[in-house]
């Protein structure tokens, strides 16, 4: 498992025991987890942010800290919340996240993460010219999100 997955991880466990919020020192965590501060940045930066349904905030200075928090939503919230974050193009990787997220918040199955997750790899679309890819990638992801009950 890579450093910036070990990092998230240990962040959605502190988020889930304490009620969808956490305070991390960011020096203390990276001790504690064996890498350097600035990669905790790198993943709150790009994992925990207001798309993904988390409002971070942060205090600079020797007592400073990074607040998370998760922003709690209804299952309609927060798919249509993941529809407008999508905007008109998407790459794999960036669809994945999305729906990892869903999964990983309950707002979908394990079958319908995989059936989305087969609607947003690359395979699919190889015989359309390269960058009309993440602009058809958009659209189906927001159709089937549309459609999920």
């Amino acid at each position: 498992m890579r450093i910036s997955d070990l990092v998230a991880q240990y962040i959605i466990n502190m988020l889930e025991e304490n009620n969808g919020g956490a305070e991390i020192r960011r020096n203390e965590l990276a001790e504690t987890i064996g890498c350097v501060p600035s990669q905790i940045n790198y993943v709150i930066t790009s994992r925990f942010t207001p798309e993904q349904g988390y409002i971070v905030e942060s205090r600079r200075g020797g007592g400073g800290y990074i607040k998370i928090t998760r922003i709690s939503m209804d299952k309609r919230s927060a798919i249509l919340h993941i529809i407008s974050s999508v905007g008109d193009s998407i790459d794999a990787k960036s669809a994945q996240g999305l729906i990892t997220e869903l999964l990983q918040r309950n707002i979908v199955t394990v079958q319908t993460a995989k059936l989305l997750t087969a609607a947003v790899t690359d395979r699919p679309y190889q015989s359309i010219p390269q960058e009309y890819r993440d602009i058809v990638r958009a659209g189906i992801l927001k159709s089937l999100l549309l459609n999920i009950e």
